[in-house]
């Protein structure tokens, strides 16, 4: 068992991106010791000299004194007991391929809201099957909320999920800062799949608002995807969850509604008429709907499940399918 008192924690941060900076802020607000590999020469250089990452979340400054910088994720892995992942999915493997340093002695900790192109897994599933991990020791960090906004320490909503209660609970006193309010579950499989599905949602919001669709339409269709998102966790994870807590309606709701959400975004560039291609090639992060639309629909678990909101963005996304006449159809099947 992982020792209890938080101070004493020795935490590695896997990720340079937006999210991967506000978690270090986090951390080390809640009196964290931060091992923070940053795989990118320029943001590594940024951070040695100025204390701040020169590509995401700027204004966010950092006490070099309280974070330990690495190029070399076995340095910064070996030297805690904790890691948590906070890079995009596409690229998770990617990230941890240099890795020979043993993670079973760790408590693993995902931050990722997405799913492993060409695997079909989502990160913990990936994580516990590439490294051997039994799943009690590992975790996920999850909730509506945008990193630009925990950078500025706006009061955001966060939830600790893990099988083991106990290990919940120690990664929420890890995240536990002034501004952040912690919750805890022991639902991994329910708030991953919530966050790939909300991920396409947002897309599907996104294209509505390029086409013209107004806030009555918005409002019924996000209501839709909600039980749409409910019918998929129930249908293939069956648990007393609440779909309407932070961790699924909320987290629905601010990716669906922010104008922060890169997803909806991508939805938003592809109504306006831009193909898919240039939309993409116009965002600066990565849109992780984008992979899930396609990756949801190689899992076992969609095969009985009804998705016609999800079903119509893979059909503008990867079948060259009109977004108007998709939309358009989709409000036909709307309650």
């Amino acid at each position: 068992m992982l020792n209890s008192n938080i101070n004493q924690y020795e935490c590695a941060v896997i990720g340079h991106g937006s999210w991967a900076t506000a978690l270090v802020k986090v951390l080390v607000s809640a009196g964290c010791d931060v091992h923070w590999y940053i795989r990118n020469s320029e943001v590594l250089a940024s951070l040695r000299t100025r204390g701040r990452n020169c590509k995401y979340l700027q204004d966010v400054r950092f006490d070099k004194n309280r974070i330990n910088l690495y190029d070399n994720i076995n340095d910064a892995v070996a030297a805690a007991s904790v890691v948590v992942i906070a890079v995009p999915s596409a690229f998770l493997k990617t990230f941890m391929e240099p890795l020979a340093v043993p993670l079973t002695d760790k408590l693993v900790v995902s931050a990722i809201k997405g799913i492993i192109p060409d695997e079909y897994v989502t990160p913990v599933e990936w994580l516990i099957s590439r490294y051997g991990l039994h799943p009690e020791q590992t975790a996920i960090i999850t909730g509506p909320s945008h990193a630009e906004e925990v950078g500025r320490e706006n009061l955001s909503y966060l939830t600790a999920v893990c099988r083991d209660a106990e290990r919940a609970r120690i990664v929420g006193r890890m995240f536990a800062a002034d501004y952040i309010h912690i919750e805890h579950s022991s639902d991994p499989e329910g708030v991953e799949y919530a966050a790939i599905l909300k991920n396409i949602y947002a897309i599907a919001v996104g294209l509505a608002v390029g086409l013209g669709y107004g806030d009555n339409f918005l409002s019924v269709l996000i209501a839709n995807c909600a039980a749409e998102m409910r019918r998929f966790l129930d249908g293939c994870f069956p648990a007393g969850r609440d779909t309407l807590s932070s961790p699924y309606l909320g987290d629905l709701l601010v990716t669906c509604y922010s104008t922060y959400s890169r997803n909806r975004r991508l939805g938003l560039l592809i109504g306006h008429g831009c193909s898919v291609k240039s939309a993409l090639n116009e965002m600066t992060m990565v849109a992780e709907g984008y992979y899930a639309a396609e990756c949801i629909r190689h899992t076992p678990l969609a095969d009985n499940v009804h998705t016609p909101i999800a079903d119509a963005v893979y059909d503008v996304l990867y079948r060259n399918a009109s977004a108007r006449e998709t939309i358009a159809a989709l409000t036909e099947k709307l309650v």
